[in-house]
C-alpha cells in the first residue's frame, strides 16, 4: 500500500528477533536513524515530543494531517525519527530512548511489551479513545490502534470476460478465472495462510487457530500457477500492469494508484485480512506528557479523518468515516459498508507461530 507498509513489514521481521537483543552491543542514544522536524520547534516554551514513524509519503501525510495541526493547537513541536526496532529497543533498555511516542504495528507493540519496553497507558489521559469509539480489541494496556491496512484480491477487469472474482475460492479457481497469480513472500508480509483456508471453505470466524497443515495443502494446489511472490507494495501493481498475472494479493491502498494510472484493475474485499498499527509510549520517555497529548490528538476522529484525506489510511475510529464524503469513505477498505467483509489478523497466534510458519513457507516455496 505505501512506504509505511514496506517499512512496517521490515519492522515486524526485525521485531521477530527481539530475543537476540541481549547479545547486541551497547548503542548510543544519539545518531541512530534519520530525523525531521514537523511544525517548527514549538512556540510555547520550546516544548517538543519525538515520535517514531516510517517516513515516506505516509510520514508526509502524518505531518500535514497530524503533526502540524497538533503544534498549532498546543505549541508542542514534533520531531520525527525513522528508527528500526533493534536500536530503539536497545536505547530503551539503557533507559535513554530517543523516541517518546512510537507509531508501529500492534504486533510489534506486543513484542515490545514482552521486552518491558513500553509504558502502561493511563486511558484517563487519552480522552479521544471514547469519543472516537476506538474498537475495544484495539485498546490494550500499552498501545492503541489508530488505523489498519488490508490485504485483499486485486484483479484485471479485462481478464475474465466480464466476470468478477468474488472470493478466495475464485482466486484458487484457475479454470474459471484463467491466468497466473501472485502472492506475498515472508519478506513482504505475513504468509497468507488465512486466504488458503478461506478458499477451502473455512468460515472467517473459525480461522484461528490456523490449521497450518491444511493451509499448506491448499497452497500446494495453486503453487504451479503462482508466477511471483511479491516482497514490496508496488510489485503486485507492476505484475498486473504488465499482464504477467491476472490476480494478485495486494495491500488495499495500492488499487487506487493503479486505477489513476489507467490500469484496468479492481479490488475484491471479501476475506480481506486487516492488520492494525497503533501508538505506544516508550518506557522511560523523556517527554511522556507531550506524548500523551500527541496520542490523544492523533486518535481524535477528526484527526483520523484528516489523515485518511491525505493518505489511503483506514481509520480505526468508526466515527472518522462519518467525517468523510461518501466518495472518500467508500474508497477506503475500512468503510462501514465493507468492514464485515474482512477479519482481523490474530496477532497473538502469529507471534507464537510466525517463525515456524515462515520456515515451512520457505521450504514449500523452494519446492
Amino acid at each position: 500500500m505505501s512506504d509505511a507498509q514496506i517499512g512496517r513489514r521490515a519492522l515486524l521481521r526485525g521485531a521477530g528477533g527481539l530475543a537476540a537483543l541481549a547479545a547486541l552491543p551497547s548503542l548510543a542514544a544519539c545518531g541512530t536513524g534519520s530525523s525531521r522536524t514537523a511544525g517548527g520547534s514549538g512556540g510555547k516554551g520550546g516544548k517538543t515530543v519525538v515520535v517514531r514513524d516510517s517516513g515516506g509519503s505516509y510520514g508526509a501525510a502524518l505531518q500535514k494531517a497530524i503533526y502540524t495541526p497538533f503544534t498549532q493547537e498546543t505549541g508542542i513541536g514534533v520531531k520525527v525519527l525513522n528508527l528500526d526496532d533493534a536500536p530503539l529497543l536497545a536505547q530503551i533498555k539503557q533507559g535513554r530512548p530517543q523516541c517518546d511516542l512510537i507509531n508501529n504495528s500492534m504486533m510489534s507493540h506486543t513484542k515490545y511489551v514482552k521486552q518491558d519496553a513500553l509504558e502502561a497507558l493511563d486511558l484517563d489521559r487519552i480522552k479521544s479513545v471514547k469519543s472516537a469509539k476506538i474498537p475495544e480489541a484495539q485498546v490494550t494496556d500499552h498501545a492503541i490502534g489508530h488505523s489498519f491496512y488490508g490485504q485483499c484480491i486485486a484483479y484485471r477487469t479485462d481478464a475474465f470476460d466480464g466476470r468478477k472474482p468474488e472470493s478466495w475460492a475464485d482466486f484458487w479457481d484457475t479454470k474459471a478465472f484463467k491466468g497466473a497469480r501472485a502472492m506475498v513472500s515472508p519478506d513482504g508480509d505475513l504468509p497468507e495462510l488465512e486466504f488458503a483456508l478461506l478458499a477451502d471453505g473455512v468460515p472467517m470466524d473459525k480461522l484461528y487457530p490456523l490449521d497450518v497443515d491444511r493451509a499448506f495443502k491448499v497452497l500446494t494446489r495453486l503453487r504451479g500457477d503462482i508466477k511471483k511472490f511479491w516482497d514490496s507494495g508496488p510489485l503486485p501493481g507492476v505484475l498486473l500492469s504488465r499482464q504477467e498475472v491476472t490476480m494478485s494479493t495486494v495491500w488495499d491502498g495500492r488499487i487506487a494508484d493503479l486505477q489513476k494510472q489507467g490500469v484496468p484493475v479492481e479490488r475484491q474485499l471479501n476475506g480481506m485480512r486487516r492488520q492494525f498499527s497503533g501508538y505506544a509510549i516508550a518506557k522511560g520517555a523523556a517527554n511522556a506528557d507531550n506524548a500523551y497529548q500527541l496520542m490523544d490528538f492523533a486518535l481524535r476522529a477528526e484527526s483520523q479523518a484528516a489523515l485518511a484525506k491525505a493518505f489511503p489510511s483506514n481509520p480505526s475510529s468508526p466515527v472518522a468515516y462519518a467525517k468523510l464524503t461518501e466518495e472518500e469513505r467508500n474508497a477506503l477498505a475500512g468503510a462501514p459498508k465493507y468492514y464485515d467483509k474482512g477479519f482481523d489478523a490474530d496477532a497473538d497466534w502469529w507471534l507464537k507461530n510466525e517463525s515456524a510458519v515462515t520456515k515451512r513457507w520457505l521450504e514449500w516455496a523452494r519446492g
